[in-house]
């Protein structure tokens, strides 16, 4: 059961797709709930970004905790659907702006300057083959220029999945959670 952890829509529970069906993997409460932690002072007002959605609960936790706006950018129709439906069961359709786009070559279609960016990227394709999405997807943060001089972009990714450094971006802090981890940013000076 997937749930808001805090703010005000803590504690209730988001739609997402049966559990035998692993083509969306939402982040698991206690690491959500650890990365939330980390960043929970710059979340009041702030403009939030999040990429390869899925059911859209990292954007949402944001936005209960007090996000002024949050993109969810995803390109599975069916991510789509949960994402709105989410969203609007929440009532935070005020807030949300929903963009159907393929965050690797489609970037253009949510070019604006945000104070945090999520992106937690598919760890495998539908025939479990490695997809390596987080290196390109860092790439185009910068290419875009959306990140404000104080932001922070956290990069979720599969252990093994190599990211090397990225031009204008500060690697600045790691935490790992099984075979996840999570790597902060700041953008360089």
């Amino acid at each position: 059961m997937l749930k808001v952890l805090a703010g005000d829509a803590r504690g209730r529970v988001l739609k997402t797709l049966p559990q035998d069906d692993l083509s969306i993997r939402p982040m698991l409460g206690r690491m959500k709930k650890s990365v939330f932690d980390i960043i929970q002072f710059r979340i009041p007002n702030c403009d939030f970004l999040d990429l390869f959605a899925g059911v859209g609960s990292v954007g949402i936790e944001a936005l209960s905790r007090g996000a002024k706006s949050c993109v969810f950018a995803e390109i599975s129709k069916v991510s789509l659907g949960l994402i709105k439906h989410n969203v609007g069961m929440l009532n935070y359709n005020d807030r949300a702006r929903i963009v159907r786009c393929d965050v690797i070559r489609e970037f253009d279609s949510i070019v604006k300057k945000y104070d945090i960016v999520f992106m937690g990227p598919p760890y495998k394709d539908g025939d479990k083959k490695a997809l390596a999405l987080t290196m390109p997807a860092l790439k185009n943060v910068v290419r875009y220029d959306v990140l404000k001089e104080d932001s922070v972009l956290i990069a979720q990714k599969h252990i093994k999945e190599p990211v090397g450094h990225v031009a204008g971006l500060d690697h600045f802090r790691t935490e790992k959670y099984g075979d996840t981890v999570v790597l902060f940013y700041r953008r360089a000076k």
